[in-house]
């Protein structure tokens, strides 16, 4: 636990002093999200996601906050609640039109079905980890999109809208 504590805080420490000069942190974001969801079945089962998550910097190049996810099937729906971790490639001052993006979440999972009049919700913990590419409208509005694997196993591919807010 320890050397795994060491390792994780050594590697943000790299990520965020690489770029020697001085950088600004970017102003708070909003992202609404829009994304289709594979999940591994006998076949892979498709599904539309929708939600939302919140961006601060801690550094220039490095974000957090929390992210919701929620689905709706047939007879179920999907409700799926992160903490994100998110690392911007290039730093924006550097390539100011377009962004590309690491980010990796844990959380949880939660999936609510119904049975003819009985239902059943269950819970189980989440991640996810992928990439993608974040591109300014102006100076307040970008738009991006993102390829993610995540636990209950799924790919999930989508598009968002973010809102810088502050500053």
């Amino acid at each position: 636990m320890k050397k795994t504590r060491m390792f994780a805080t050594v590697l943000l420490l790299l990520c965020a002093a690489s770029d020697a000069k001085a950088q600004e942190r970017p102003a708070p974001a909003v992202d609404l999200t829009a994304a289709w969801i594979g999940f591994a079945d006998d076949s892979v089962v498709s599904e539309a996601g929708f939600g939302g998550a919140l961006r601060w910097y801690v550094s220039p190049r490095i974000a957090i906050g929390p992210e919701l996810l929620f689905m709706r099937g047939d007879s179920h729906n999907h409700f799926v609640l992160t903490g994100n971790l998110t690392w911007d490639v290039l730093p924006q001052a550097t390539h100011p039109a377009a962004t590309p993006f690491l980010v990796a979440g844990a959380g949880m999972f939660q999936t609510h079905e119904t049975f003819f009049d009985d239902a059943v919700t269950s819970s189980e913990g989440a991640f996810t980890a992928g990439g993608g590419i974040r591109s300014r409208l102006s100076d307040r509005v970008s738009v991006g999109v993102d390829a993610r694997v995540g636990w209950e196993l799924h790919i999930r591919i989508g598009g968002f809208v973010a809102i810088s807010v502050g500053r």
